[in-house]
């Protein structure tokens, strides 16, 4: 039961005998602040540069009604109306315009933290900062670093010097605590010792505090309070999406011999069916959404006949337009790019060249997008889905047909996402879908599924395969719970680029993901792929096993639709960060347990099972939980282990009994 209560001096919201909220002069619970803001933006990457200006701290606290509670100090005032809610207190906050925010929450001894949108360095974000601004994820300095520096000299980078795609102010703790802020607004978190502060530059419309027993009811009341309707089309489990370019010859040869080998393919990528853009960081794609007949002569029919053997055509495209196409002429002439304050089309750089950003506030160039880039040139062609990327880099000081950017900056991904899934919806293709990279709140009603964005072609923790598992735990905890990555990664420059055996380690792990599709990276020539000699037997044998998986697969993926994270940390079950013992670890769902191989060479692996007894996936041999112990893992056989008794168990051992791989 919600009770608030005054005290003197100062104020308390509980729930039960929890504090949810408290309120001293000495300590308020909310500061209004004047600053000012400077961002600097770089192909994606914002810095921001602010000076506080003026600080109000809000003293006093007063009751205004049985439900309502208003804050005030030097002439200005915050008005909070409480009202109970599924798990806790739903928090109406109306403030003055033209101010930052800044409010405390108490901390408790020991908590752990979660979420925060997509956070790929850690998982647990006590004593960290986490910034709720949409950007880049890759710095091109980092790339180059890895490029000139020997592996043993590259200083993996900190949780601080990483960005995010896909930020929330949504986080879930241990305690079984989940705060959320509803606001679009820049800002920042900040989790110490004592108290929370968050800051963000506009008042937030609502927060809402929840407890829960379990991440799993967690999980479901966010779910209730954002729709959650992430969804995978069935025919996504029956096998991997091979990612495959270089026209309309290259990827029926590609894909037939992988299907004649013996492969399980569900669908074939081609991002560059609109052309390929080659630019000083390798194959890039030409940015202009309709068919580039040069390279794929006869597409439609080619899907055809992809479709007749049991194949998918997947395409591409982004909010941009390269600068000198014909879509670009078309969409600058009638007036639905962003502009500078002078009327001039403002050009967002990517790598090595400019591109128009198509105005998604504007109504005309909405239903343009709709109409004619993704229901006329792609739904009508036969595409079942595509990479609806990027949607990080709208600028703060271009001029929209319909509001401020630097309000709509983070929400700006979810209004990308909407288009898309308004288009599918619309022309009433129920068994197409898309993934994106970008997101903030909301993004889980508009995105049927996510991806963690662009990795490098290696093992470094921070921006390599390992970095998908903190990411996909973050993003489950914050109400995105459906998600997958590039197999193999997808930057490389120099001699950062992947060999056959990180592509099959990170094989395996998709292979036990809700969605198995690679990449074949920003310079296909220079890394490994699907059919390489060295590759090619393990391409049909994990392709198999996750066809083999789908019953299973999707009961994850249902059960990710209703908000429960479909790959958890090894803490989930125990709800204590304690009790884990492995970052690089997970439960697929809850009956498998996952431990990919991270490190070159290796050929066995240290594993910690969770509670419970434990059969090993390859050799059926019994483990029991709460033990460690060093697991064998040659390639083709990750340390894999199903809970003895799952109603999945004959499943699992007839997928791993049909596809081992002989040695």
């Amino acid at each position: 039961m919600l009770r608030s209560q005054f005290g003197n001096p100062g104020w308390r919201l509980y729930l039960d005998d929890d504090v949810l909220l408290r309120h001293s002069p000495q300590q308020p619970f909310a500061v209004m602040i004047r600053q000012e803001k400077r961002y600097t933006a770089k192909r994606g990457t914002v810095k921001t540069t602010a000076a506080e200006t003026e600080r109000v701290p809000l003293t006093e606290a007063e009751r205004v009604d049985e439900d309502t509670v208003r804050f005030h100090g030097g002439g200005h005032t915050l008005t909070l109306r409480i009202a109970p809610c599924e798990g806790g207190a739903e928090l109406r906050l109306a403030g003055e315009s033209g101010w930052t925010y800044q409010f405390s929450i108490p901390a408790l001894a020991g908590e752990a933290v979660f979420g925060g949108g997509e956070q790929y360095r850690q998982v647990n974000l006590q004593g960290e900062r986490v910034v709720n601004f949409v950007s880049e994820h890759i710095k091109a300095s980092t790339i180059v670093e890895k490029a000139a520096l020997p592996r043993s000299r590259y200083r993996e980078k900190a949780h601080h010097e990483i960005g995010s795609y896909s930020p929330m102010p949504v986080f879930v703790t241990d305690r079984g605590r989940l705060i959320l802020f509803d606001t679009g607004a820049d800002g920042s978190s900040q989790f110490w010792k004592g108290s929370y502060v968050f800051r963000f530059d506009a008042c937030p419309e609502r927060l809402l505090l929840l407890r829960g027993d379990s991440f799993e009811a967690l999980g479901r009341m966010l779910a209730r309070q954002i729709p959650n309707r992430q969804y995978i089309p069935d025919w996504c489990h029956d096998g991997m999406i091979l990612g495959i370019q270089g026209g309309t010859r290259s990827i029926l040869d590609k894909t037939f011999a992988m299907l004649d080998a013996g492969a399980k393919i569900c669908g074939v990528w081609s991002q560059d069916w609109s052309g390929e853009n080659r630019t000083v960081m390798g194959k890039q794609v030409w940015w202009n959404w309709e068919t580039d007949e040069s390279l794929y002569p006869d597409l439609k029919e080619a899907i055809a006949k992809l479709n007749a053997r049991g194949v998918r055509f997947l395409a591409y495209i982004n909010p941009y337009l390269v600068k000198g196409s014909r879509l670009y002429d078309f969409c600058a002439e009638k007036g639905y790019l962003i502009t500078h304050t002078d009327g001039s089309v403002y050009h967002i750089k990517s790598t090595t060249f400019d591109a128009g950003m198509l105005d998604l506030t504007h109504p005309e160039a909405l239903r343009f997008l709709k109409d004619e880039l993704i229901k006329r040139n792609m739904l009508d062609l036969g595409v079942s889905g595509w990479m609806a990327d990027f949607g990080e880099y709208l600028p703060v000081d271009c001029v929209l047909h319909d509001g401020d950017p630097a309000a709509l900056h983070n929400r700006w991904p979810v209004l990308w996402a909407r288009a898309n899934r308004e288009a599918i919806e619309e022309y009433g293709a129920k068994d197409a879908m898309f993934f994106t990279r970008s997101g903030y709140l909301g993004i889980q009603s508009y995105a049927p599924v996510m991806w963690n964005g662009d990795q490098h072609t290696d093992y470094t923790r921070d921006y390599g395969m390992p970095c998908v598992m903190p990411a996909s735990f973050s993003l489950g905890f914050s109400g995105a719970p459906m998600v997958h990555s590039d197999i193999g990664g997808f930057f490389s420059f120099g001699k950062l680029k992947r060999d056959d055996e990180l592509f099959i380690r990170w094989m395996e792990m998709d292979a036990f993901s809700l969605l198995m599709r690679s990449h074949e990276s920003i310079r296909p020539w220079a890394n490994s792929q699907f059919d390489a000699p060295g590759v090619k037997p393990y391409t049909v044998a994990l392709t198999g096993l996750h066809a083999a998986l789908k019953p299973y697969i999707a009961h994850c993926a249902a059960l990710a639709g209703e908000g429960v994270a479909a790959m958890r940390p090894d803490f989930w079950e125990d709800m204590d960060y304690t009790a884990g013992r492995d970052p690089y670890a997970y439960f697929l769902g809850g009956d498998l347990f996952v431990c990919p191989v991270i490190d070159p060479g290796a050929g066995e692996r240290q594993v910690h099972l969770p509670a419970g007894e434990w059969v090993h996936f390859w050799t059926a041999r019994v483990y029991p939980g709460k033990t460690g112990f060093r697991v064998p893992a040659p390639l083709g056989q990750p340390p894999v282990f199903y809970r003895k008794g799952s109603a999945y168990e004959e499943l699992f051992r007839l997928a791993a009994a049909e596809y081992v791989i002989e040695r």
